[in-house]
């Protein structure tokens, strides 16, 4: 899941982006409210964070353009302004949730965990695809009910495949997913991963689950017959 963190604060930025890292979470960053705005009108995320406080437009505005647009996409404001009238004005403008600063990481962690699973319609689910499952809240990997060690990047890859289980999906769509703009990369990465996927979800359980190349249109997972 990609999630975009608006915040100035450049320190900040990369310590809350190593923690969402750190949680299987794709993160970009904007440092100011018209890139922001610039990348909302493009990009697809499954949640933004925003700060408030921005240079070249206020996180309001960026908040404000983003429903006007008939963008649903979870919002978490995150700001030093704590008075009253700005949390409701921000929840008035369409805001899903709000975090003063300073905050723990734990407290922002269950935040966002919290609104990717309410914006999915689910309060805890587990996905399966034969004997692979994944736990939405704990975000873990399972294979014949053990863990699944996952790079990050392979968990980002895995659960783009097990979401859409049983439809192919482009290589476009898994790059786009799982690497944020600025990572040094092209679409043709992703063959590394669904090869080393492939290689972890034999060596654990052979010929259970696989994932399968579809010529012109993507990597299909699916379950194999027994």
């Amino acid at each position: 899941m990609r999630i975009l963190l608006v915040e100035d604060h450049a320190e900040l930025s990369r310590w809350v982006s190593k923690a969402l890292q750190d949680a299987r979470l794709t993160v970009e960053c904007a440092m100011n409210g018209a890139d922001a705005d610039a990348l909302l009108h493009t990009q697809e995320y499954a949640l933004v964070i925003l700060d408030l406080t921005l240079p070249k437009m206020d996180g309001l505005e960026v908040l404000k353009r983003m429903r006007a647009r008939g963008s649903k996409t979870p919002v978490l404001v995150l700001t030093a302004r704590g008075g009253l009238n700005e949390r409701v004005q921000g929840l008035n403008l369409g805001a899903d949730d709000y975090l003063a600063k300073p905050f723990e990481l734990v407290e922002l962690e269950a935040r966002v965990k919290a609104l990717l699973r309410r914006s999915q319609g689910n309060e805890a689910v587990v996905l399966n695809c034969g004997a692979l499952s994944f736990d939405t809240v704990s975000r873990m990997f399972t294979y014949g009910g053990a863990p699944l060690a996952l790079t990050p990047r392979e968990h980002g890859v895995l659960e783009v495949l097990l979401t859409r289980a049983g439809r192919a999906v482009p290589k476009e769509k898994l790059f786009d997913e799982v690497f944020a703009l600025d990572d040094e990369a092209n679409v043709d990465a992703i063959e590394i991963y669904i090869h080393r996927l492939r290689k972890k979800l034999e060596r654990s359980e052979p010929g259970r689950v696989a994932i399968t190349t579809l010529r012109g249109l993507g990597y299909l997972l699916e379950e194999k017959p027994q």
